[in-house]
C-alpha cells in the first residue's frame, strides 16, 4: 500500500505543490521564500518521517501570509489524501516535546472531523525573521481544515519564540506519525461508524 499525497494549488496569489509519504525515513525538500517556515516544514517531515517535498511560489511582496497560509491548506489537503480511508491506522495519537524552555504537548485524532484547541504563551515576539508569530494558530487552523482531523496543541510555558514554534511542530510531527501509522492488531477502519 503506498500513502503519497500529492497537491497542487494555484491561486492569484500563490502556486503550491506538496508530496507527502507516510511512510518515508524523513527525506525534506521545501522552498516557500519564508526561511523559518521552511524551518518549521523540515521539522515536521524529519521527525514524523514522512517524506516531504513543498514548492511555494507566492506573492512575497506583499508579505508572508497568504504564502504560509496556502501552504498550509495544501498539505492538509496531500495529508488527507495519503491517509486514503484510514483501514489500520492507529488513529489517536499524543506527543510532548521539549525544546530547552518550552514544552509542547500534541494531541490528534485522524477523526474526518476537523476542529483545533490551540494554547500557547501570549505576548510572543511578534517576529521571528519573516515569519509572524501570529500566523502559527493559523498554519494549525488550515492544516486542520483540510486534513479533516482533530488536533490539540497546548504550550503550557516557554520565553523564546523560536523554541516556542519550534516545539510545536516537532510535537506535531511526532503525533501526526504515530496517529497515521498502521496498527497491526487493527484490521479495519477503527471507527464504531465503520468510516471516518
Amino acid at each position: 500500500m503506498t500513502r503519497v499525497g500529492r497537491v497542487e494549488r494555484t491561486t492569484k496569489e500563490t502556486s503550491v505543490k506538496v508530496e507527502i509519504d507516510l511512510d518515508g525515513t524523513g527525506k525534506v525538500d521545501v522552498s516557500t521564500g519564508v526561511g523559518f517556515f521552511d524551518h518549521m516544514l523540515d521539522q515536521l517531515g524529519r521527525h514524523g518521517l514522512f517524506d516531504l517535498t513543498v514548492t511555494t511560489e507566492g506573492d512575497l511582496h506583499i508579505d508572508s501570509h497568504h504564502t504560509i497560509e496556502d501552504t498550509a491548506l495544501a498539505l492538509g489537503a496531500a495529508f488527507r489524501e495519503a491517509l486514503g480511508d484510514k483501514r489500520g491506522i492507529v488513529r489517536f495519537a499524543d506527543a510532548s516535546v521539549p525544546l530547552d524552555e518550552s514544552l509542547a504537548q500534541v494531541t490528534v485524532d485522524l477523526s474526518g472531523r476537523p476542529y483545533l484547541v490551540h494554547r500557547e504563551p501570549e505576548n510572543l515576539a511578534p517576529m521571528i525573521g519573516s515569519y509572524d508569530t501570529t500566523m502559527t494558530r493559523h498554519i494549525l487552523e488550515s492544516f486542520v481544515a483540510q486534513a479533516q482531523i482533530a488536533l490539540h496543541v497546548h504550550v503550557p510555558y516557554g520565553r523564546n519564540a523560536h523554541h516556542i514554534v519550534e516545539c510545536q511542530f516537532k510535537a506535531l510531527a511526532r503525533a501526526l506519525r504515530y496517529a497515521s501509522e498502521i496498527d497491526p492488531r487493527q484490521t479495519g477502519i477503527p471507527s464504531t461508524k465503520g468510516a471516518l
